[in-house]
């Protein structure tokens, strides 16, 4: 789906495999840090015995939920006073997830789905707010329709910090990040072969092999690729991916690594555009409701083609037993070719007037990160202290266009453009007039981004577990426009200040208190030419993280305040404008673990009172959700190799100004069997039971995603 709110100004705030089969042990995972703990073996343990220690130990459990992502140095999830998440690659296949927005449904805090299914954008709000996506630690562009998208099955876990993040990270909105890792190369050799097919006429083929490429193991690979197409869930929209991701992990001497990871993808359909007027969804006809597989773009003119390239490495070098450096780069390519064509407004009883944009070009990014760690100890002391720099570039070249109807000075409609009206209720296609090379007109948007930053985490007698950090940042942003004949040149600077407080229990009761702030410099510019202002946020939370030793699972729960300057909304006419200060405060529950050795639950509940400047509710963010997901393995039963899940999503009503939307519940259900060590034959849906609903309203309206049946078999070694 393509946001009109990214249209003439492109002024938006971004809106409109294998492993084999572990054993489970969560509350060890979580007190483990990929092998690790916080007594600095990383930099003790030859560099190379290490990889090839924790490649042998991701064979052997999956749900490794200690990650970097909250600190940017190896630390146990439940000893971190961050609000981090982790979906694992066991789960990530056990729900078959299509795209990333699908990956965290089953965990708090986060709101996905709500723009229905989409096959061209990932669509978060995170605690009542936008989110910046990562990849492998470092920082994705998304700049307005110029969406790169990664492909869940090149990924081992989805990670994602929640709420202001820019500590460590830079610019970041204040919903936080998510960071989708990729699939590394792993010391012993593996492989799959798996096909799906599905309702939507899904076909999937897909591959993944990997293990050493070297009889001294020094040097490991892994090769991923997927070819996958599949109808949209509006009628006559359709995509077809291809994607192939190799990287290769070589030990270069005991105390440095370096890992190159590359991919390419390419998209080409027809998008998904399910934009709707509340009249005839949230609002009576005497017509009835419309579709809501009814599709008001022009499928015959309209298209998607994108092209996706990175290839980047990971450096790691330990200098002695105190420090090492750590060094990220990556650079990234993204060519758009886009026609799109959406509702407006209404016309009349029975038609809607449409709007067509047009997006040709790309987006060429670096990005480069380099610290140097160093840990030390005392009789009661641990410290970690983390010193880096990092800078972000970004060079957008393109054409666009933005046509629809033209407007007199009262807000009427004195011609409907060259896209002509379009029957709501039986939409017909072809009245409309292509647009020429005279109505695309070139835009630049230039921008670099320097930070610097510092972290200290002290850890006292094993009870206590300080963490401050500060950060300051540089961003030089350029944008030009021919349509509106403006170039405007700005540099934003923010210092970003962090601190947190844990206390460690014997019972494995862990409370916390966290401060969190966020800076987002914008490139884009508003309707008149002028560039946004950037984006700040600051949070407080107060929390309790418990993993007792003796029990395979985890839960937390979290108190959050946010507030948020420079605010984006949607205004009246579709677009997005900086409306001053927002607010969300709220309570998050979420637990992982095993209630039998079979059964495993995972659950997650989020209350959110997001609010505007003028302390009215904030649109699509629901009070209320919850969510709940139960794995049972039949192991050791006469069901041998079955495995069966279910799970139910809950979301409360949300609003736009005066209108209400319902709220709506949907249930998805799994199942597999292992016909022995190496065939597996699995079946997934989604929204099962095939809910009708509207997912939100913000000016327009969007159902929610259709039942989805998917079927796959795979091989594995």
């Amino acid at each position: 789906m393509l946001h009109p709110a990214r249209t003439t100004s492109e002024a938006s705030h971004a809106n409109p495999a294998f492993a084999p089969k572990p054993d489970q042990h969560l509350a060890q995972a979580i007190r483990r840090c990929l092998g690790l703990s916080l007594s600095g073996a990383l930099l003790t343990m030859p560099l190379a015995a290490l990889a090839q220690e924790n490649a042998a130990s991701a064979s052997e459990t999956d749900t490794v939920v200690v990650v970097g992502t909250a600190l940017k140095v190896d630390t146990p999830l439940a000893e971190t006073p961050r609000p981090v998440s982790v979906v694992t690659r066991e789960e990530l296949d056990d729900r078959n997830v299509q795209s990333l927005d699908e990956s965290l449904r089953y965990r708090s805090g986060v709101l996905s789905g709500h723009y229905g299914a989409d096959n061209n954008t990932d669509w978060f709000q995170v605690r009542g707010f936008d989110q910046a996506t990562y990849q492998d630690g470092l920082r994705i562009y998304r700049e307005g329709f110029y969406q790169w998208l990664p492909e869940p099955y090149g990924l081992e876990r989805v990670e994602i910090f929640k709420g202001p993040a820019s500590i460590l990270y830079g610019e970041a909105p204040s919903g936080g990040l998510i960071n989708a890792v990729s699939k590394r190369p792993t010391a012993e050799p593996q492989g799959e072969i798996e096909m799906q097919v599905g309702s939507r006429d899904h076909r999937q083929l897909a591959f993944d092999t990997s293990g050493p490429a070297t009889d001294s193991g020094d040097v490991r690979y892994r090769v991923v690729g997927l070819y996958k197409e599949r109808d949209g869930d509006l009628n006559d929209t359709e995509n077809e991916r291809l994607y192939f991701a190799p990287s290769l992990e070589w030990d270069i001497s005991d105390n440095t690594q370096l890992t190159v990871l590359a991919s390419f993808q390419k998209d080409d359909g027809i998008p998904v555009n399910p934009f709707k007027l509340a009249y005839g969804t949230v609002e009576g006809t005497p017509f009835g409701e419309v579709d809501p597989q009814k599709n008001y773009s022009e499928p015959g003119y309209d298209r998607d083609e994108r092209t996706q390239t990175s290839v980047g490495y990971q450096l790691r070098h330990a200098l002695n037993n105190t420090w090492s450096f750590e060094h990220d780069f990556r650079y990234s390519n993204l060519d758009l070719d886009l026609r799109s064509t959406y509702i407006l407004s209404q016309a009349s009883a029975t038609e809607g007037y449409r709007g067509h944009l047009q997006r040709s070009g790309e987006i060429d990014s670096y990005t480069v990160d380099n610290r140097f760690v160093g840990k030390w100890f005392t009789n009661r002391t641990e410290n970690t202290l983390l010193i880096g720099v990092d800078y972000q570039d970004l060079a957008l070249e393109g054409k666009e266009a933005d046509v629809g109807p033209t407007f007199d000075s009262n807000g009427n409609v004195t011609a409907p453009g060259p896209f002509a009206p379009i029957n709501l209720f039986d939409p017909q296609y072809g009245d409309y007039t292509p647009l020429t090379a005279n109505q695309r007109f070139h835009r630049d948007i230039d921008k670099d981004q320097l930070g610097i930053y510092l972290q200290e985490q002290l850890r006292v007698d094993d009870r206590w577990v300080l963490l401050g950090g500060v950060r300051h940042d540089r961003a030089d942003v350029r944008n030009e426009s021919e349509a509106l004949n403006v170039t405007v040149n700005e540099t934003q600077t923010a210092t970003s200040w962090s601190g947190g407080l844990m206390y460690l229990g014997d019972n494995g009761l862990n409370p916390y208190l966290s401060y969190t702030e966020s800076f987002q410099p914008v490139a884009q510019t508003s309707a008149s030419g002028a560039i946004f202002e950037e984006i700040k946020g600051e949070q407080w939370e107060l929390g309790v993280k418990y993993a007792p030793s003796n029990w395979d699972g985890y839960v937390t729960a979290a108190l959050f305040d946010i507030e948020e300057s420079n605010s984006f909304a949607t205004t009246p006419a579709g677009y997005q404008a900086q409306e001053g200060e927002r607010t969300s405060t709220g309570f998050e529950l979420e637990g992982v673990g095993y209630v039998t050795d079979a059964l495993k639950l995972t659950a997650a509940y989020t209350y959110t009172d997001a609010r505007d400047e003028d302390d009215n509710r904030a649109t699509l963010i629901p009070r209320h959700m919850a969510s709940a997901w139960l794995d049972y393995d039949f192991e050791g039963t006469a069901l041998h190799g079955l495995k069966v899940g279910a799970g139910v999503r809950h979301v409360r009503e949300t609003v736009d100004g005066t209108i209400t939307v319902p709220d709506y519940t949907v249930g998805d259900a799994m199942a597999s069997y292992d016909f022995d060590r190496n065939w597996t034959a699995q079946v997934n849906v989604t929204n099962i039971t095939d809910e009708e609903y509207v997912a939100s309203c913000d000016y327009w309206c969007y159902y929610g995603e259709s039942r989805s049946v998917i079927g796959s078999l795979s091989y594995r070694w």
